[in-house]
């Protein structure tokens, strides 16, 4: 099968839910034996059981938790060979003088300093075993301005830290890509939708395909990152995300064009 992950370990931060959880779903159901690492017990350990993994708690916010959860991950599943860093938080989009400094702290402790501890503790095992792969979660958000003044920062930084690793370990046969979601229909965005602090057409207009991104369409291509199809490439950004990134300038010439024919 085209992109088959029969017979590795995987192993997804924040696989309890959104993302994570999808990308825990489809790695599972290309062949990989997944653990779920998340600070959610109950959750996590449902989705590991749904999809026949394990479940290792994992706070990515504490050095001594993704160190020992990576340890408990090789103990329970044998060397990993395949890592998605999609444990994250969210912010409000909040003008900065309104930015509470423990709402950027921890932003910027889970989103940026979490995946780079993550992808240190299992990428330091890959090199030297001299394989691995690692996708990263990074976003949209990293790199276009956005009035989130601490995620936008720390998804840009995951990209630097991806293109910096994928250098670093490149020759030790470690491949490091990130992924790049635009507005995705997590259930923490549609919550956000539900409480009226989102409005979807404004999110679904600016997008080239006229439509939100779905989580499953970011674990397809995480899914392909992982796999021996992708073998040339390392230290790449993947943006997947309706569109979006292309769409926004054209407003200036009066907006995207109509959908034609039927």
């Amino acid at each position: 099968m085209i992109g088959s992950l029969a017979g590795r370990s995987a192993v997804v931060t924040g696989g309890a839910s959104g993302i994570g959880e999808a990308c825990a779903r489809v790695l599972a159901e290309r062949g990989a034996v997944v653990a779920i690492a998340d600070i959610d017990r109950a959750r996590g350990e449902a989705v590991a059981a749904a999809i026949g993994g394990r479940f290792v708690h994992m706070d990515v916010g504490a050095a001594e938790s993704v160190e020992s959860g990576a340890a408990e991950c090789e103990r329970l599943l044998g060397p990993v060979a395949i890592v998605v860093t999609s444990a994250g938080v969210l912010q409000r989009p909040l003008p900065p003088e309104e930015l509470p400094l423990e709402v950027y702290d921890r932003v910027t402790a889970i989103d940026q300093r979490g995946t780079y501890l993550t992808a240190v503790a299992f990428g330091r095992r890959m090199a030297l075993r001299g394989s691995g792969a690692i996708i990263t979660i990074a976003s949209i958000a990293g790199m276009r301005s956005m009035p989130l003044h601490a995620y936008a920062p720390a998804k840009a930084a995951v990209i630097s830290i991806t293109e910096s690793l994928a250098a670093e370990w490149g020759r030790s046969g470690v491949r490091i890509n990130a992924v790049s979601p635009g507005f995705t229909r997590t259930p923490a965005l549609q919550q956000a939708i539900d409480k009226g602090e989102r409005d979807p057409t404004a999110l679904e207009q600016n997008a080239a395909l006229g439509r939100l991104v779905e989580p499953l369409e970011i674990a397809k291509v995480v899914a392909f990152l992982a796999s021996d199809e992708a073998s040339a490439m390392t230290g790449a950004n993947v943006p997947v995300d309706c569109g979006w990134l292309a769409a926004p300038s054209w407003h200036t010439y009066g907006g995207l064009r109509a959908r034609r024919g039927n």
